[in-house]
């Protein structure tokens, strides 16, 4: 919703550096959401990195929704971008990719909690995951402070509670 006067006085530069660089502002947006994106891949690689299977699920939740949270806190116009009405073609199609490399990568850390479950399981409890947490993010990036951090905390209760009775019956079963 921002002009472009609106974008090269934030960056500090005139308008007419600007249109030097970029035609427009879809050509702005697609810019950043490749940089944002490129970094967000880096940045999940590792938090979605093969688990021990004896980690302790507290620990395994954290580490992922600490990593997420602080890349898109640092980042907010990543999740504006990513899930605004006015995101540009070609940006949709590499966040839909860059959406199915994260869900694999969830996929894979709760197949190690889950090894005997269904793929169909797994897949699920995944999506769940994916979708309480995208839902999570949103309240926390509309707060700041001890107010955000305290959302952060019940974004990672709500998925903890969420997997525990699965990840415990799964290490009862084993």
């Amino acid at each position: 919703a921002s002009s472009t006067n609106a974008i090269a006085r934030e960056a500090g530069v005139s308008p007419g550096t600007l249109y030097q660089f970029f035609p427009n502002k879809e050509a702005i947006a697609i810019e950043l959401g490749d940089r944002l994106m490129h970094e967000m891949r880096d940045m999940y690689g590792e938090a979605l990195a093969p688990l021990d299977p004896s980690t302790p699920l507290e620990e395994a939740v954290g580490g992922v929704v600490d990593r997420f949270t602080a890349f898109n806190c640092r980042h907010p116009v990543f999740f504006a971008l990513m899930h605004g009405p006015d995101i540009p073609g070609r940006l949709a199609e590499e966040h839909d990719a860059l959406h199915a490399n994260l869900l694999a990568g969830i996929e894979a850390v709760i197949a190690a909690f889950l090894p005997d479950a269904p793929a169909a399981d797994v897949t699920r409890t995944a999506r769940m995951c994916l979708g309480l947490y995208k839902a999570g993010l949103e309240l926390v990036l509309s707060h700041e402070g001890a107010e955000r951090e305290a959302y952060v905390r019940e974004l990672k209760n709500v998925l903890i509670r969420y997997l525990a009775p699965m990840v415990a019956e799964a290490r009862s079963a084993a």
